[in-house]
């Protein structure tokens, strides 16, 4: 069966984004983006990289874990705002929006529905695993669904933004087992968590 797994990249004291909710790797942002970084990314997960990064990095590579991509509506609007439609076109690219009419990109497919049992339906396709994209407040709404954490850490704290999970997530301890890590010269570490009963 296919995992869903929330592959986003985090402050070490938790935070996704700042408070402003913008691109952290964007052209204001704070994201440490260093050669080592860019190096693993291509190697481990290319098909994690936006389409403007694979083609300025050359990346043709189809990638091994995911074939599909789930993205709320917030975080989806970041690249509308810079003018991108689809930044996964080399994904099955799904958006969970209540508000958004009709899709601004034919290959971009809008769901208004509970994510829940859109994600249980997926999981049961035949297919690579679905990345959970993010934000915090989807990701949270998905929180008892997420089979696998896929940490990116950087070597940095902000103090204050967008948490890994929205507020709004119910409280429900969950525990997790360092299945995978990968700790970066740059002082980038990727942690991979499996749930404890998946």
């Amino acid at each position: 069966m296919r995992k869903l797994v929330h592959y986003i990249a985090t402050t070490l004291d938790g935070f996704i984004a700042g408070p402003d909710g913008g691109d952290p790797t964007g052209p204001n942002g704070f994201w440490p983006i260093t050669e080592d970084y860019i190096e693993h990314l291509v190697a481990e997960y290319p098909e994690t990289l936006p389409v403007q990064a694979r083609q300025a990095l050359s990346v043709t590579a189809e990638g091994t874990h995911f074939d599909t991509v789930l993205e709320g509506r917030r975080s989806y609007e970041i690249g509308l705002a810079a003018g991108i439609t689809d930044a996964y076109p080399h994904l099955r690219h799904l958006v969970f929006s209540r508000t958004l009419a009709e899709s601004p990109d034919s290959a971009v497919e809008l769901v208004a529905d509970d994510p829940v049992p859109t994600v249980r339906e997926l999981k049961q396709q035949e297919g690579k695993d679905i990345w959970l994209l993010g934000g915090a407040e989807f990701a949270g709404s998905l929180y008892a669904e997420i089979d696998t954490l896929i940490l990116k850490v950087g070597p940095l704290t902000i103090g204050d933004g967008i948490p890994l999970f929205s507020r709004k997530a119910a409280f429900d301890p969950r525990t997790w087992t360092l299945a995978d890590h990968t700790a970066l010269k740059s002082g980038a570490v990727f942690l991979t968590y499996t749930r404890v009963g998946s």
